[in-house]
């Protein structure tokens, strides 16, 4: 039993910092490879490594995939919710917004699972500092991105509905993800691949034809950086953290991907960062603290989950 709060919860917040890295560096990546790969085959082939990469990581830690149809009908559910339909909408919608635009509704996701574990589910305690925490966050992103973004609201409304699309179902697996109890995060991170894998690949084959394509070496190590890293260790980070920060908590790294853009740009690019754009990250980092700070008897509870991981 872990009788101290703080150490564990600075290791999960290390654990979520690490999370906002890898996906919102995902964006850089993806840039690259899909200038030589079509979106749907990327996609698929993302998801199919990542797939790979988790099954060698079961059979190095010796654990086996659920073999009764109600966990796999869970999982189906699960990679439904936080990459098949997800992935695909703003996949689309992001044809038609501007990305500063399509950054900031697509990070709409912790206001989701606020509002849906207060009316609906109660799955878990929500406080005034979480709301506080949750808008003050998703001010820091609009401070971060620039409030310009917003010059493009109200036009192409069907591809920003679908950018706040993908920010509602991320926000639904994040709750959905809390009913995995029975299993580990690296078998959930594993099977919710697995099935990806099954419903995009044979779309890609059908639609691409990526057999005919010729990518250079540099868009082939962004997809290998991109499934093992950005998809593959991202799911076991935040399976883990679904059950120990909860759907808020694992939610509120949307609000730090937009901080690591910036910062991915001051150490690679050489940007300076402005005033404002400082108060945004200040903010961003405020409001996900405030979302994570822990309430009466959370302590014992985060414990007990740690053993379970």
């Amino acid at each position: 039993m872990i009788n101290e709060k703080q150490p564990v919860l600075f290791i999960e917040l290390g654990f979520l910092s690490l999370l906002a890295l890898l996906w919102g560096s995902s964006y850089l990546f993806a840039k690259v490879a899909v200038t030589e790969i079509p979106p749907l085959t990327l996609v698929a082939v993302r998801v199919s490594g990542a797939a790979v990469f988790l099954l060698l990581v079961l059979a190095v830690k010796k654990e086996q995939l659920p073999r009764d149809g109600k966990s796999w009908g869970m999982l189906l559910v699960q990679s439904f919710l936080s990459s098949i339909a997800a992935w695909t909408i703003l996949a689309w919608g992001q044809q038609y917004v501007d990305s500063a635009l399509a950054s900031v509704l697509n990070s709409t996701s912790p206001i989701f699972v606020f509002f849906i574990t207060l009316l609906f589910t109660r799955h878990e305690k929500v406080t005034g500092l979480k709301l506080f925490g949750a808008t003050l966050g998703l001010l820091g992103v609009v401070f971060i991105v620039g409030v310009d973004a917003f010059n493009g609201l109200g036009q192409e409304v069907l591809g920003q509905i679908c950018a706040v699309g993908g920010a509602f179902l991320y926000g639904c697996a994040a709750i959905y993800g809390k009913r995995f109890t029975h299993l580990s995060s690296p078998v959930i991170a594993t099977g919710t691949m697995l099935w990806a894998s099954v419903v995009l690949v044979p779309v890609s084959l059908a639609v691409d034809q990526p057999w005919r394509l010729t990518p250079s070496s540099e868009a082939l190590g962004s997809v290998i950086i991109l499934s093992i890293f950005c998809t593959g260790v991202a799911l076991l980070i935040y399976f883990r953290l679904i059950k120990t920060l909860g759907s808020l908590g694992v939610a509120s790294q949307a609000y730090l991907r937009a901080g690591v853009g910036v910062m991915l740009g001051v150490v690679f690019l050489g940007e300076e960062i402005s005033f404002v754009v400082g108060i945004g990250i200040l903010a961003a980092v405020v409001g996900v603290a405030a979302i994570n700070m822990p309430t009466k008897n959370m302590s014992g509870k985060a414990a007990g989950q740690q053993k379970a991981l």
